[in-house]
């Protein structure tokens, strides 16, 4: 049996103005954004308790981050967590919307219960976590020299939000690995086996709308991405409903102990993976689930079938210039490693996979990013 499901309730707003007036922000409130993000909602916050991004370090989530925050807030007395911010914010967020949260490892060792206490409304800044539909926080756990990632209905958002204004200003680097993140989530999750016929469609139409923004963005230039900040909003949540149902696969895998390593932002440690990933799939199964994947990919970006890889790196590097491992100062010894960690620690994930990769297959791909 293969279930689907959407549990937030998701909500639009044109600014952050009509989004203060329908929820009323107020003294019972903790809000979690950083100070560039402030702009939009002042005067609006009414006495809400705000602590700010970056007063808790630079970079992806981690576990340091989490128990800080919760010496800064154990005290106050709130009902509502809104979040306003990219993946970090996001995933940081969800936590402090249960009622135990700290020590934060054996939150993600299960040895604490994940447990709702507060009622939680994500708002996206960025076009690719999809966090704001999803039951999934990671963090990088710093003494493991690894990220994980816990998965609890707990952690499900009662509202997101989706506000475009708030994208309007994006550095073009947020945008592009944010975007090729979102673009990860909708093809790895449509070639998962916990696929459904409904997590399909969601994975299609995100992958139609960032692919096609993508097609433009190289025809009329890189700028044309703010003529289409809302298209590339919607389709992360699509690809956010996509992934919450059907998971992730070897992509995130194995760029996770990569990433938390050298400190590589989430999209971007995943694009240094993807397409080697997706080749390998390709060549080990050509005629299997994803001929129906690359029969769309061709049609979005007008190429034969079995070229679709070749002509996405094309495309890829227009938008983001791609890099080695070794870019980033991974060093060889690292791949025993991380395949290591990849084949017995992110099983969660590997699970997901379009077709199992044994222990040598894993290596060779980390050798062709290297």
């Amino acid at each position: 049996m293969k279930t689907f499901k959407v549990i937030p309730k998701i909500t639009e707003y044109s600014t952050a103005k009509e989004f203060c007036a329908d929820f009323n922000l107020g003294p019972k409130d903790l809000v979690f954004l950083s100070k560039s993000t402030e702009k939009y909602f002042q005067g609006m916050l009414n006495g809400a308790h705000v602590i700010y991004r970056g007063s808790y370090g630079k970079g992806e989530p981690t576990d340091l981050m989490v128990e800080a925050i919760y010496k800064d807030i154990k005290d106050i007395d709130y009902d509502r967590v809104i979040a306003v911010g990219g993946g970090t914010i996001i995933d940081v967020a969800k936590l402090l919307a249960l009622k135990t949260f700290s020590p934060v490892v054996e939150l993600y060792d299960k040895t604490i219960p994940a447990k709702k206490s507060k009622e939680l409304i994500i708002v996206p800044t960025t076009c690719g976590t999809g966090s704001e539909v999803t039951n999934i926080s990671i963090l990088e756990l710093t003494q493991r020299y690894t990220k994980m990632g816990l998965a609890d209905d707990a952690l499900y958002a009662d509202y997101a939000v989706l506000i475009p204004e708030l994208l309007s200003d994006l550095p073009y680097q947020f945008f592009a690995t944010s975007s090729l993140d979102a673009l990860i989530h909708a093809m790895e999750s449509y070639l998962s086996p916990k696929a459904t016929t409904f997590s399909e469609e969601f994975s299609f139409k995100a992958i139609n709308l960032i692919l096609g923004g993508y097609m433009k963005m190289a025809l009329y230039g890189k700028d044309h991405r703010f003529e289409l900040m809302h298209d590339f909003l919607i389709a992360s949540t699509f690809a956010g409903i996509a992934f919450g149902n059907a998971g992730c696969g070897y992509v995130h895998a194995m760029s996770y102990s990569f990433g938390a390593t050298y400190h590589i932002p989430h999209g971007e440690s995943n694009y240094t993976l993807f397409m080697a990933i997706f080749k390998k799939y390709q060549n080990l199964n050509p005629t299997g689930k994803i001929t129906k994947l690359n029969k769309l990919l061709s049609s979005i970006i007008e190429c034969n079938e079995t070229e679709v890889y070749s002509y996405m790196d094309k495309i890829l590097n227009v938008i983001l210039p791609l890099k080695k491992m070794k870019d980033y100062g991974a060093a060889e010894k690292d791949i025993e490693v991380f395949t290591q960690n990849t084949v017995e620690k992110q099983t969660r994930l590997t699970a997901n996979g379009y077709l199992p990769l044994d222990f040598n297959t894993v290596k060779n791909i980390y050798q062709e990013v290297f």
